[in-house]
This record gives structure tokens, C-alpha cells and sequence, in this order.
């Protein structure tokens, strides 16, 4: 598919949230022009008069464009930014993005319902243990324990190199372990955050995994 220009664009997000940083790493993957405004979800920054006639639903992440489109949900800004600019981040092969779509799906329906959540109650509202569901730990490990199946047999979720699929997934697994997941549970998996973090240029959230190692 030849590389076509996205026209610049605005990206809303707060950059505590994997959501948010998803479409974030995916523009600048693609090269794509973009202006960032922090949102303070803590604060309430979504809540806002301003923000709520922009987003009614009043989240983020939210993409702009300069011809008044507007573009939320994580993975559907993904999707796009990667159609539009052909960057290699969709398989050619139709099964194999069918493969990448049912990660995006899972990766919202049980992944970060369950981690995400528990990241957040635990790391920024300062809750006990005690204190959150018992269920988001039981459903964060069993989500962790289907990619580590996965990932001990193949290094991406799709196919043999990056895709979306693994995109939208790092974003909560990478910090799992501020949700009280121990990552060292899941060797695979740590293996894998570290390839896709050196893929994407980000820092690596466990130092120590840097170069893959167990």
C-alpha cells in the first residue's frame, strides 16, 4: 500500500493511560504529524465543558483533525493511523488480520478490564489489597497465562513480526506489575514486552529485561 499523508492531527490523551499512549506510539511509528495535550484524568480534565463539546463521551483518547473529524477509541485510532499512512503494522494475509483484530477485541473485553483496573486502584488510587475486587486478579493472571501460552511458542502475537496486535496489548502488560501482577510469573511474556518496547523505542519498563533475558 503506498504511504499516504495524514493531514496534522490532535491527539487528547493522559499519559497514564496504556489506552492513550497506544495511539500515541502508533503516530509516531507511522511518522505521523500530531500535537499532544495532556488530559489530567485525576483531575478531571475529560469532564470539562471544553472537552465535553469536542467528546461528548467524554474520554480519552481522542484524535482530531484540523477538518473537524474526531476519531476516539484507542484501537479504532490505531487502525486508522496505520491504514492510512501503510505502515507495516497490519498483516497482508486476511487471516492473519483477522488474528490481529480478535487481540484488539480481547485485548479490551478481558485484558484491560481486568489489569488496567486493577493498575489503577492499586498504583494512583492507593487502595489496599483488600480493598479491590479479588476477581481482577484471578481475571488479570488468567489473561497474562493466554498470551504466556502463545508467546512460548512464537515472539509476536501475530505472524513473526510487530503488529497492532501487540501494540494494544504492551500497553497495560508493561506496567502489570503496578497492579500487583507478578511478571516474573509469566517468563514468555516478560520476553515479549521487552522485544516490543525495543521495537517501538520505549523504555523499558523492567530494566533488567532489556535484552530479553530470563
Amino acid at each position: 500500500m503506498p504511504k499516504r499523508e495524514i493531514s496534522q492531527l490532535t491527539l487528547y490523551g493522559d499519559s497514564i493511560s496504556g489506552n492513550c499512549l497506544k495511539a500515541l506510539w502508533v503516530a509516531k511509528y507511522t511518522n505521523t504529524s500530531y500535537d499532544w495535550v495532556e488530559m489530567d484524568l485525576l483531575k478531571g480534565d475529560t469532564q470539562t465543558e471544553e472537552f465535553l463539546a469536542i467528546n461528548p463521551v467524554g474520554q480519552v483518547p481522542l484524535a482530531r483533525w484540523p477538518d473537524g473529524r474526531v476519531l476516539p477509541q484507542s484501537n479504532a485510532i490505531m487502525l486508522y493511523l496505520a491504514e492510512q499512512t501503510g505502515a507495516d503494522l497490519i498483516p497482508d494475509d486476511a487471516f492473519q488480520r483477522a488474528q490481529m483484530q480478535s487481540w484488539l477485541f480481547w485485548e479490551q473485553y478481558t485484558h484491560e478490564p481486568a489489569i488496567a483496573v486493577r493498575r489503577f486502584k492499586k498504583h494512583y488510587l492507593k487502595l489496599a489489597d483488600e480493598d479491590i475486587d479479588p476477581e481482577l486478579m484471578a481475571k488479570g493472571r488468567r489473561a497474562l497465562g493466554t498470551m504466556e501460552m502463545l508467546l512460548n511458542y512464537s515472539d509476536y502475537l501475530v505472524g513473526d513480526k510487530l503488529s497492532l496486535a501487540d501494540i494494544a496489548c504492551v500497553a497495560y502488560t508493561r506496567w502489570a506489575h503496578e497492579g500487583g501482577f507478578d511478571i516474573n510469573e509469566f517468563p514468555a511474556v516478560r520476553r515479549w514486552v521487552a522485544r516490543i518496547e525495543t521495537d517501538l523505542g520505549l523504555e523499558h519498563a523492567h530494566p533488567e529485561l532489556s535484552h530479553g533475558d530470563d
